[in-house]
């Protein structure tokens, strides 16, 4: 404690002479004004109410800082009055015997079983416990804390992921497989192999309150934007951008703005064995990581019970890979001139003490795929989180649309070629597709839950079969996939987390054929 006290002491006498440093630079500014400088006065005003606003600062902290030592020194206080008439009970109850001194005692007493098992002695050690936690809090207030150029708060989080996961059949990703693929006879019926690169990592500014709005910067990244061509390089993953937006929150109202999740179709099953991309991707799980802008208002109908309104636009994006690798070439979505539009209606009530919530949105995408060739791109989506018991929730998206591979949809595929892009004479259609997922989660208890799930994307077979020899970036005879997944997460601590979890993918191709292939993936992670 003297320690603390000297430190806090030494921290106050340091911020009294920046006080004074700046008092006195602030009076040298003003004497030094008609010197002949160069400085006109509306510059030195300036700088002035500057060095005026940093004392001003200086001694907000100063206050602060009194009043969290104040307090500090109040509950030591009072934890020491408390340890004191402890012990002077105990020295009560236990009285020393004529001719025996005190510490003699005392030691009996602690050596003694029935003594060291008196509540009153338990008592003194949760104290003592008690006194030096609250120390170690103090001394805590005076760490250094992640620091940024300007003076609002700023929270780092993210999670440390290993995955070790073990395949049988082919797949188009090893490790976070979506698809199912034929045999290749080059490589052997299963793999096994781990990963990091699903870890993540973000950052939370949180800023100043404007038009009455308090505002909050978000962004978040992970290790999975491809593999760099290097020695081993798919243990190296490269960092990638998930999120990064600007929010502004009214009592009801707020506003949105810069890559975020996509609001359309806000839930995704539970896996952690899926985080580079959504569990369900391409099997009936819209997702993506978007740039927009929206705005959401909310209308509180009772205590229990509210309407949500959302309504934005976003990029138009179609699903393709980009056409270059430094410079940016307008996408079909971006070529339209125009954005994609989208609204959702949601209503929230509770069931069981969870939130029940029903949802549904639209989404319009104009796209010119060039020589005058445009295709409009919709979809109508549903969501829904209904609790069936105080532990039992299920929940679930479901999708019709058309041109929706920017989205997830179709395989990821958005149109289909009657031949060569580049011919002016080939003909575009944008490829409808039906799709949905569904969950059910059972709570066993605060650390463990239990997942199952399964989901199924369906682009339509007749389109396909109009255009046997187009030409896409996606496999264009993938006609159907299913995936079924269970897995179980167990959290023996708040930030700690083991996982298991079973996949099972059969994909059909519009040839009837069909492949299967499951993956068994063990979870060990850390959050912060």
């Amino acid at each position: 404690m003297n320690f603390t006290k000297s430190y806090r002491g030494g921290k106050r006498h340091f911020l009294w002479i920046a006080l004074v440093a700046l008092a006195t630079a602030g009076a040298w500014g003003q004497s030094s004004s008609a010197a002949p400088d160069g400085a006109t006065p509306d510059s030195q005003a300036a700088a002035i109410q500057e060095l005026q606003s940093q004392v001003r600062e200086l001694q907000s902290a100063i206050i602060e800082m009194r009043s969290e030592a104040s307090q500090s020194r109040s509950e030591t206080a009072d934890l020491r009055r408390e340890l004191a008439a402890t012990r002077e009970e105990l020295a009560a109850t236990h009285p020393a015997s004529p001719g025996t001194s005190s510490s003699v005692t005392t030691e009996a007493a602690t050596a003694t079983p029935a003594a060291a098992a008196n509540p009153t002695t338990d008592r003194i050690a949760s104290l003592e416990d008690s006194t030096q936690l609250l120390t170690n809090k103090i001394d805590e207030q005076y760490q250094t804390k992640i620091e940024s150029a300007s003076k609002y708060r700023v929270r780092l989080s993210g999670i440390v992921l290993l995955n070790l996961f073990s395949n049988r059949g082919m797949t188009d990703s090893q490790d976070v497989p979506t698809y199912a693929t034929s045999p290749n006879p080059y490589y052997s019926a299963g793999n096994f192999g781990a990963t990091m690169r699903q870890s993540e990592i973000g950052l939370e500014v949180f800023g100043p309150r404007i038009a009455g709005a308090r505002t909050e910067g978000n962004i978040q990244a992970d290790f999975a934007g491809g593999f760099p061509n290097t020695l081993n390089g798919v243990n190296s993953g490269i960092f990638r951008l998930r999120i990064a937006s600007v929010r502004m929150d009214w009592a009801n109202t707020s506003i949105v703005a810069g890559q975020d999740d996509l609001f359309l179709s806000p839930q995704s099953p539970t896996s952690f064995a899926s985080l580079a991309v959504p569990a369900m991707s391409y099997a009936g799980n819209l997702w993506g990581w978007i740039p927009q802008v929206r705005v959401e208002h909310r209308f509180e109908i009772s205590d229990k019970q509210n309407f949500l309104v959302q309504g934005g636009i976003l990029d138009g994006v179609g699903g393709e890979p980009p056409y270059g690798v430094y410079g940016r070439t307008p996408q079909a979505g971006e070529a339209s001139g125009q954005p994609s539009y989208g609204g959702r209606l949601a209503w929230t009530s509770s069931l069981f003490g969870h939130p029940l919530t029903l949802g549904g949105a639209g989404y319009f995408s104009r796209q010119d795929w060039g020589f005058d060739r445009y295709v409009n791109g919709w979809a109508g989506m549903a969501d829904w989180n209904v609790p069936l018991a105080s532990r039992v929730t299920l929940s679930g998206e479901f999708y019709r649309g058309v041109a929706v591979g920017g989205l997830g949809g179709g395989f990821g595929e958005s149109i289909l070629w009657s031949g060569n892009p580049i011919d002016p004479t080939a003909q575009v259609r944008g490829l409808d597709s039906i799709g949905g997922w569904s969950q059910l989660k059972v709570r066993a208890n605060s650390k463990l839950e239990f997942n199952g799930a399964y989901g199924m994307d369906n682009p339509y077979s007749a389109d396909l079969r109009i255009f046997p020899s187009t030409q896409t970036y996606v496999d264009p005879t993938l006609s159907r996939n299913q995936v079924a997944l269970a897995n179980f997460i167990f959290r023996p601590r708040s930030n700690l987390l083991f996982s298991t979890e079973y996949r099972h993918l059969r994909t059909f191709h519009v040839t009837d054929v069909n492949y299967t292939a499951s993956q068994i993936n063990l979870m060990m992670g850390i959050l912060f």
